[in-house]
């Protein structure tokens, strides 16, 4: 077992059973006073004005980040998306205003903010990628690795084309005129009408911004539904090759050119968001929208829907399970601090969707002010509609209308960016990690290759029924197979990894274990936080639709097919793993190939002493 181990970990040094399995690079480090103190502040960072050493290392060809802002703006970006500007205002309002805030804290507090914990703390200690982590941790659930690959390939097929939506409206909105806010265009329909400065003027659904996503933007007339989807919008294709060149040349250098990139991506959103929240504060019927927004409905927190939301709001928001927090982690020096940077990132991701909200509803008071009806009859869009759809119009309403236009669609641009650098990073994280001989020395030439296949897998949302496609994926795509993925996860690694062992893990990392709370959160409360969602989803299918089309029956067994396309990854290993793997069940679920940087034989806590000491 030991020279296997050696050989296949190849920075190891493995001696008699009840020895220690080691490092290389340990003893030299330790020898030489160079181990920075226990999650000290930019310890194994690299800086210009020294030669900074890395904690603990596996190897020494392994990128870092330069700084430790690179990687909480790189976390921050992730987590931090468009669904935080138009799924959580409209969740909020729909589930009883500000009596949501109580489940939505409740189950960031039991449950989403754990797993954000647990995932930054497994990257960082084993410094790998979602698929070779699994032979530290538990090799028979290394399916969960190429699940999450599949998953996060699905999620580029489609959300990078709602980035290209956002690149259309941007180039639109450099006239002096919006496009959208009269009916005089080629493209408007006989029934488009336009309220824009006109007084008593009944709201339809033919109004000239929904004319121009339709007719213009998407061309989705063209279209009859998922069975003739039309052909590909050539200026949508553009768009969308424009933003994979961004991705490209953002991420094939690694972390040390994305981490300089979301400098802009991750920050820029923030400035928009204040700007546009203080002209939204300063509309007329704006706290007509904020008391909307806010108004408790106590009698809400009674219903099962809303604590279902509530969970799976916070859980898609801070994004455990999607691999990424893994692969970001992966790159930070040993003892850094990730408890901190836990607890700093989900707060920061929670407050943003909190204050999107007054941004969105300041506005939403406006256009109700603006129309003399009830902010409820305004708000019905939601989803990318609230952000295509309904902004847009007020924003046409506003003085200075293109200067917030081309504001607000930058802001969307860069929300997207940074989630699309975090998805496609958990890829090539995870593959260079597990096929280092062949892709090691090739990360441009496989993030190249991997652009074009996520380029092409998104044709089909760049035609005249794209839309639809992209509705099909967003719900199936993902959905409940990421939170399926997310619970096996927590399971490994609390119940068959262990979570002493765990527990320990982080003490050699901080300096001190895990407190109770987080113990017991991570063995009973978060798994069963899932298993939550999951039950609900399948327990409550609404029917699925989009503007007046109706999915068809062979389009949901369809989408139903997509999504188990990716979970069937993690019982096909399983069942590989048993059938070609000799030894028995248990050695296959307890015992790890190869365990990095811990003793065969002792407490890794003694361990982690005799690192800093």
């Amino acid at each position: 077992f030991c020279g296997q181990a050696a050989k296949q970990c190849k920075i190891l040094y493995c001696c008699p059973e009840g020895g220690d399995v080691r490092c290389p690079e340990q003893d030299s480090a330790v020898m030489a006073g160079t181990l920075p103190q226990h999650g000290s502040p930019n310890s194994g960072y690299s800086a210009n004005n020294a030669a900074a050493v890395p904690a603990i290392t596996q190897t020494d060809s392994r990128d870092k980040w330069s700084k430790k802002m690179d990687f909480l703006l790189s976390v921050i970006g992730f987590a931090v998306d468009l669904g935080n500007v138009w799924r959580f205002p409209y969740i909020c309002y729909q589930n009883g205003g500000g009596a949501f805030l109580i489940p939505y804290i409740l189950m960031a507090i039991f449950g989403g903010v754990p797993l954000f914990y647990m995932e930054l703390a497994l990257g960082q200690f084993h410094r790998t990628g979602a698929i070779s982590i699994w032979k530290h941790i538990c090799p028979i659930f290394k399916g969960i690795g190429y699940a999450i690959c599949v998953i996060a390939l699905y999620v580029s097929f489609y959300y990078n084309t709602i980035i290209a939506w956002a690149l259309f409206y941007f180039y639109s909105s450099f006239s002096s005129i919006l496009p959208w806010t009269n009916c005089d265009n080629a493209w408007n329909t006989p029934d488009c009408t336009n309220y824009f400065g006109v007084d008593n003027v009944t709201w339809t659904n033919s109004s000239s911004n929904r004319n121009h996503i339709s007719e213009n933007v998407l061309e989705i007339h063209k279209s009859s539904g998922l069975r003739d989807v039309g052909g590909v919008r050539w200026q949508l294709l553009l768009c969308l090759f424009l933003i994979f060149t961004i991705v490209y040349f953002s991420l094939w250098k690694g972390v040390r050119t994305s981490g300089k990139v979301v400098w802009v991506t991750a920050t820029l959103p923030y400035i928009v968001l204040f700007i546009l929240l203080i002209r939204g504060a300063t509309l007329p019927g704006a706290w007509r929208g904020v008391v909307f927004y806010l108004k408790p409905q106590w009698d809400k927190l009674l219903e099962t829907s809303v604590w279902v939301d509530a969970a799976a709001q916070i859980f898609f928001s801070l994004g455990p399970g999607f691999g990424v927090l893994l692969a970001l982690s992966s790159y930070n020096p040993f003892t850094n601090n990730c408890y901190r940077d836990a607890i700093v990132t989900s707060l920061v991701n929670c407050l943003t969707s909190f204050v999107s909200g007054f941004v969105i509803f300041t506005v939403l008071g406006y256009m109700a002010e603006m129309r003399k009806v009830e902010v409820e009859d305004v708000a019905k869009d939601k989803g990318p509609s609230l952000l295509f759809i309904t902004y847009p119009e007020a924003i046409a309403n506003m003085m200075g209308s293109t200067f917030f236009a081309i504001i607000f669609f930058v802001m969307m641009i860069t929300l997207g960016l940074d989630s699309t650098f975090g998805g496609l990073e958990a890829i090539i994280t995870a593959v260079l990690d597990e096929y280092p001989d062949y892709f090691s020395h090739r990360r441009e030439l496989f993030v190249l290759c991997l652009v074009v296949v996520c380029f092409l897998g998104s044709l089909s949302t760049l035609t005249n029924g794209g839309a639809y496609v992209v509705k099909l994926l967003e719900e199936f795509g993902v959905g409940c197979s990421i939170i399926a993925v997310g619970f096996l996860e927590a399971i490994a690694v609390s119940w068959f990894y262990g979570i002493k062992r765990f527990s320990n893990d982080v003490q050699a990392m901080l300096g001190q274990a895990p407190g109770l709370f987080w113990r017991v959160c991570w063995v009973a409360i978060s798994p069963a936080f899932l298993a939550y969602i999951i039950v609900s989803s399948l327990l409550k299918t609404p029917p699925l639709t989009l503007f007046d089309y109706k999915y068809p029956d062979w389009s949901i067994t369809v989408g139903y097919v997509i999504g188990f396309s990716s979970f069937m990854w993690i019982p096909m290993y399983m069942v590989y793993k048993l059938v070609w793997t000799p030894g028995s069940l248990k050695q296959l679920l307890y015992k790890p190939i190869c365990v990095a940087f811990s003793p065969c034989g002792k407490s890794r806590v003694l361990f982690a002493k005799h690192l800093s000491s």
